[in-house]
């Protein structure tokens, strides 16, 4: 893996020590933005790889949207702050609560903002789609309801107009190991049981 403190994913501001914040010249007001389609398998494997994927819009008429951002949050025990892909642990002694549900292995690129659960899709100008990719290890067996909602600012200047902006999937992660066999080219095939054939009915 490469990010080995994955609930931390994003802590590195992009574009750190540059000449422009992220949120400069940010606008106030509404903005039509939306969610245009999202996916993320509803029955995971601890150890699978897995991917969220959540395509946005700028559905404005005529105007650009420099920092469209889509903020990820894991529903938290009870009281606790929400993260990202994780959910913090109570116990005496933990330096660090966060505990990771799911291993971030990559963000969206480009996308990484100083917020812990925000990514950015960039600008987009009227109309314009695009598609933000997070890749994902399951690590913890259970069942978990993850959210997702777009906004087209950072810091809450720019909001979102009533639409399709936000919304969630309950995904059950079971502890048993990923079904795999060995293909006829040597090949691990993982999601396939051992002694199927792919493609048969």
């Amino acid at each position: 893996m490469r990010r080995a403190l994955p609930i931390l994913a994003v802590l590195v501001v992009a574009g750190c020590g540059g000449d422009a914040r992220q949120d400069a010249d940010e606008p106030s007001g509404e903005f039509k933005v939306e969610v245009v389609d999202a996916s993320f398998p509803a029955r995971q494997h601890v150890a699978e790889n897995v991917e969220l994927k959540v395509k946005v819009r700028n559905s404005e008429s005529d105007e650009s949207l420099r920092n469209v951002a889509v903020t990820v949050e894991t529903k938290p025990r009870g009281s606790d702050a929400a993260l990202a892909f994780g959910q913090n642990k109570r116990g005496a002694g933990l330096a660090d609560a966060g505990r990771p549900v799911w291993v971030l292995d990559e963000g969206p690129k480009g996308g990484e903002t100083a917020y812990v659960n925000t990514w950015l899709a960039g600008t987009l100008g009227p109309g314009r789609e695009k598609e933000l990719v997070w890749k994902l290890v399951p690590a913890r067996a259970g069942t978990y309801d993850i959210s997702y909602r777009v906004s087209p600012g950072l810091t809450g200047k720019a909001r979102a107009a009533e639409g399709d902006t936000a919304g969630s999937f309950t995904v059950v992660i079971s502890g048993d190991p990923v079904p795999a066999r060995v293909g006829e080219d040597g090949e691990v095939e993982r999601g396939v049981e051992p002694g199927s054939t792919l493609g048969s009915d």
